[in-house]
């Protein structure tokens, strides 16, 4: 209007309601502009300037992803695969949101996916909770389940397992019963407390514990000695019979001496009564070299080892079962004593082992001139 139509700078301000000194710089920098000039406006601040150089790389961004998200599409499961990348940048401590926000997903999305693919797992580690529960004689909890688990190559933790056996309704069986076996009231000579609670042994053959327990049949009371190696828990040996004489004891004892050859001074600590305290159970002990030691009266802590595998013993097989005889009785408890307790279950004491894998495994690491003869 000022240079084409010749109005003056004042007319046109007021006309237009501007400035009258922004209309004169306008018209210097026109001037500028046709001479090849860069101008004389108002240079940009270092601000706005690092605001248009985000712009134009943000349009950039937009303009080199448009074209990978019109094609994921067409080159695999867009959600599936969004969701295992989700997944993987929250293991390297990128947020949830953030991840969602910029992959384009919704967060409920994303968590249910999580859900189903959590339930699947749970479905499959059920089933192999429930196998390891089945084959432990119903008698794992959720710390020898978990152990199971994991020599297995599950990837679980027992607060899982716990979980699991909750929903399963999965859970070890226990009962109590509760009869005397041992008759303490004799005058037969009773030794001193030896052991005294040293239940850690350092090499195998050095301490033994021994006792007698109850299982009830169909036929009557069934009796069993037991003789444990306290280095490895191992039952070496063991005696059943309907009636509890000396004799009983002499056997558990014959058979463990035939299975272990210990040397003399071997240490073996039971009760003190009667079968023990008699005279032809003192007489294989001096034949041998066996130093006897007995509990204090009315003590079960003194021989708590023993009568912990008694107690494991009939939770995870007597109690589950109904034995129509003695014979029946005799075969489970010894399948009990030589296939599942020292071989196969895993016992706490032990890191977790076997008696039997644990006896191996200490035999290569001992160090020499520690061993079964020492």
């Amino acid at each position: 209007m000022v240079k084409d139509q010749g109005l003056s700078i004042v007319h046109v301000c007021q006309s237009m309601d501007l400035v009258d000194s922004v209309v004169r710089r306008w018209i210097k920098q026109h001037e500028a502009e046709l001479e090849g000039q860069p101008g004389i406006g108002k240079p940009l601040t270092a601000e706005q300037q690092r605001i248009r150089q985000l712009e134009a790389e943000n349009r950039q961004l937009r303009a080199d992803n448009d074209p990978i998200k019109k094609s994921l599409g067409l080159l695999c499961a867009r959600t599936e695969m969004t969701y295992r990348l989700i997944h993987q940048l929250q293991q390297k401590a990128v947020p949830v949101q953030q991840a969602c926000r910029v992959l384009a997903v919704s967060r409920a999305g994303y968590y249910q996916h999580r859900r189903r693919g959590e339930r699947k797992a749970d479905v499959v580690a059920s089933v192999q909770l429930k196998a390891a529960f089945v084959a432990s004689g119903k008698s794992y909890g959720s710390r020898r389940l978990c152990r199971a688990l994991q020599a297995q190559g599950v990837i679980i933790g027992r607060y899982r397992v716990r979980r699991l056996m909750r929903e399963a309704a999965v859970r070890p069986v226990w009962k109590r019963k509760f009869i005397h076996t041992t008759d303490s009231r004799h005058a037969l000579p009773v030794a001193d407390n030896v052991l005294d609670r040293q239940f850690d042994v350092a090499a195998p053959n050095r301490a033994w514990v021994s006792d007698i327990t109850y299982v009830r049949t169909r036929q009557g009371w069934l009796y069993l000695a037991a003789v444990m190696d306290l280095f490895s828990r191992k039952v070496v040996g063991w005696a059943m019979a309907p009636t509890m004489p000396a004799e009983l004891v002499a056997s558990a004892l014959c058979m463990a001496l035939q299975q272990r050859q210990p040397p003399r001074g071997l240490l073996l600590h039971s009760d003190r009564g009667s079968q023990y305290a008699s005279l032809g159970y003192q007489a294989l002990l001096e034949q041998h070299g066996i130093v006897c030691s007995m509990s204090r009266k009315g003590n079960c802590w003194d021989n708590a080892v023993m009568e912990r595998f008694f107690l494991n013993l009939k939770m995870e097989r007597v109690w589950q079962r109904d034995y129509a005889n003695h014979g029946e009785a005799q075969r489970d408890i010894a399948d009990y004593i030589v296939s599942f307790y020292n071989c196969t279950r895993l016992h706490s004491t032990l890191g977790y082992l076997p008696p039997a894998a644990y006896e191996q495994k200490m035999a290569a690491i001992l160090p020499i001139g520690v061993s079964e003869n020492t």
